[in-house]
């Protein structure tokens, strides 16, 4: 059976960190913490903001979508050949958080940025709990 052009697949990451909400939260809206685990940007958390990440592989431009202060951030994540949303979500747990990264939107033709996405969520999650330890 073929995938029809207009079906998309949904990658999930979800990963428990020893830090409370509120250090997740500044770490994935603050544009400076943002830049030490994911890519230097000029991101505002406001929705309606559009934004820009910059890697050596390319360029992310955004769009912020939905906040919910300490609970979700939902923005577009549009990279080369990719049209995406990302949508966080944050949940307290008795040890810490529960981050949950849901990234829609990948087209079956989408095969490079899906695998790279794939590979890539892990390794800035990691980025992010090191980040994390460090931070006041």
């Amino acid at each position: 059976m073929t995938a029809s052009p207009n079906e998309t697949r949904t990658l999930v990451v979800e990963r428990e960190f020893a830090h409370p909400p509120e250090r997740l939260w500044r770490a994935l809206t603050q544009s400076d913490l943002l830049a030490e685990w994911i890519m230097p940007n000029d991101f505002r958390p406001e929705v309606g903001e559009r934004f820009e990440m910059v890697a050596e592989w390319g360029k992310v431009e955004g769009e912020v979508l939905a906040i919910e202060p300490l609970r979700s951030l939902s923005y577009r994540w549009n990279g080369p050949g990719l049209e995406s949303v990302v949508h966080w979500t944050l949940d307290a747990t008795p040890a810490g958080t529960r981050l949950r990264m849901e990234q829609t939107g990948f087209r079956p033709d989408d095969k490079m940025a899906y695998h790279g996405a794939r590979a890539g969520w892990p390794r800035f999650l990691k980025s992010l709990d090191n980040l994390l330890e460090r931070m006041d």
